[in-house]
């Protein structure tokens, strides 16, 4: 699949190329499509975020902490969209770490490490 995102690299996202996207990655493919033309998809100096119906998920690289990816593993729509928004040059990019994010709502190192709130 990599030759995919090559092609959306050198062609740009094109609505052939949403297609082949979506033929290869079904609902998966119209999510992450969707994410990005929503401009879901935010990078952060430490992580890839990825805003869902319900959450925001931190991905990095093939890695993401939504439960389908925990549960089912491999490549979530969540993963789907930053590679698409990578190739694409389709995300928002913001100068400040998402730890300190989580900090500002309550969220803390600690807490994140002692997994407790």
């Amino acid at each position: 699949m990599k030759e995919l995102f090559d092609r959306i690299r050198s062609e740009d996202l094109t609505a052939a190329l949403r297609e082949e996207v979506v033929r290869t990655y079904r609902d998966r493919g119209r999510k992450a499509l969707a994410a990005v033309d929503a401009g879901a998809v935010r990078r952060y100096l430490d992580f890839f975020v990825v805003s869902g119906r319900t959450a925001e998920y931190v991905v990095e690289d093939d890695f993401c902490t939504c439960k389908d990816f925990t549960y089912r593993g491999g490549c979530c729509w969540h993963i789907l969209a930053v590679r698409i928004a990578l190739a694409s040059d389709c995300f928002e990019r913001r100068e400040e770490w998402y730890i300190d994010h989580l900090q500002g709502d309550g969220i803390t190192t600690n807490n994140i490490m002692n997994n407790s709130e």
